[in-house]
């Protein structure tokens, strides 16, 4: 089981087709054409983006596709860095061309944008990113092709609670659920035979999760949870469990995994981020929807770098603008638009939501299951 926990530490793909075509739903049917799926897609968008504003006072803004390899901003997804960006030299006539990344997650840019769109505690921006993410395993909800709602609010020092945090992401949910319901207002097929929606989300640390299935990896412990609550929230991801294994290795230089909190029956815990993870009725899945956190400090980032062995991080312009209390404190997050859409329309591949490159041995494999992805 220990070598289970260790492959289990990054990415929550499946791994190969074999497996996959255990997986996929064989007696699918949407419940929506594709025409229909357009129409309740861009309504949920529409109605995401505007109340994710408004709940946590954030301003649309527009966020970049590529970045300068040099800055440091680009998302490192995982602590081991084993997903890479793609990269490419630009600047026509230049001496010295730029060396060029297309981003995988605007997760540290938006962080230092907040001082360039000047906003003040309890403000922030939100943005609609995309991204490619080449390094993944193409299977039916991950994709090369990434779209996000990537979010930041400023904070003080005061906020850095998980009372803070737990008060964000339910205001976070409670848009997510009103687009279900806004879409099955739309289609009241989406009801159909499928469970609702729920309208809370159940909270609980990493470390509670390990206490019940203390022998599972973690994606089956993910899987066990939702039979019990079909809408979680999980603390505390990237923080070493006791077990000797965190929940699931996170990139040390945004979320702090590694700040002491107080579970509430009075342990102690670690972490002010984490994930909301949902049963999908269709695919019989686990599904994350989105990864957030509180953001670290010059302290805590200097901490999570010693851990994973990289203090030459430090020298990048990004790390120093912490470092030197040149950005502002802050939480935020990605929240899977194509993901969302999946979830919420009754979907059982991220193709059907959007249109990006699939190997033919999965569009062939979804074919023969009534799944067909846009092209």
């Amino acid at each position: 089981m220990v070598a289970d926990k260790t492959a289990d530490l990054a990415g929550p793909g499946i791994g190969n087709y074999a497996d996959l075509a255990n997986e996929l739903p064989g007696n699918y049917r949407s419940e929506l054409t594709h025409r229909e799926t357009m129409e309740a897609l861009f309504a949920a968008k529409r109605h995401i983006e505007d109340n994710l504003c408004r709940e946590l006072n954030l301003t649309m803004v527009q966020v970049p596709l590529i970045v300068d390899a040099a800055s440091g901003v680009n998302d490192y997804l995982d602590r081991d860095g084993s997903r890479t960006p793609v990269e490419f030299p630009c600047g026509l006539g230049l001496d010295t061309p730029i060396t060029a990344q297309v981003v995988q997650a605007a997760t540290k840019w938006k962080r230092m944008a907040l001082s360039q769109f000047d906003m003040a505690p309890g403000e922030g921006l939100c943005t609609d990113m995309k991204a490619v993410r080449k390094d993944y395993f193409l299977d039916h909800d991950h994709s090369a092709y990434v779209d996000q709602w990537d979010w930041e609010q400023a904070i003080t020092a005061d906020d850095r609670t998980l009372e803070y945090l737990t008060d964000v992401v339910r205001k976070i949910w409670k848009v997510l659920h009103g687009a279900g319901l806004l879409v099955q207002d739309m289609f009241p097929q989406l009801t159909g035979s499928y469970p609702p929606i729920p309208a809370e989300l159940k909270f609980l640390h990493a470390e509670e999760i390990l206490e019940r299935y203390p022998e599972l990896p973690r994606k089956q412990r993910e899987t066990a949870i939702l039979q019990d609550f079909p809408a979680v929230f999980i603390y505390g991801i990237g923080h070493t469990l006791a077990d000797g294994y965190p929940h699931e290795m996170r990139a040390a230089d945004y979320d702090d995994w590694t700040t002491a909190t107080t579970s509430a029956d009075g342990r102690p815990m670690h972490g002010l981020n984490g994930d909301i993870l949902v049963w999908n009725p269709v695919t019989k899945r686990r599904h994350e929807l989105t990864s957030m956190g509180v953001r670290v400090t010059k302290e805590t980032l200097v901490r999570q770098l010693e851990i994973t062995g990289q203090l030459d991080f430090l020298e990048l312009p990004y790390h120093k603008a912490i470092l030197n209390d040149e950005i502002p404190l802050s939480i935020g997050g990605g929240i899977g638009q194509s993901r969302t859409y999946m979830y919420l329309l009754r979907k059982a591949h991220l193709g059907e939501v959007s249109v990006t490159v699939w190997p033919q041995v999965l569009k062939e494999m979804g074919a023969a299951r009534n799944i067909h992805v846009l092209e």
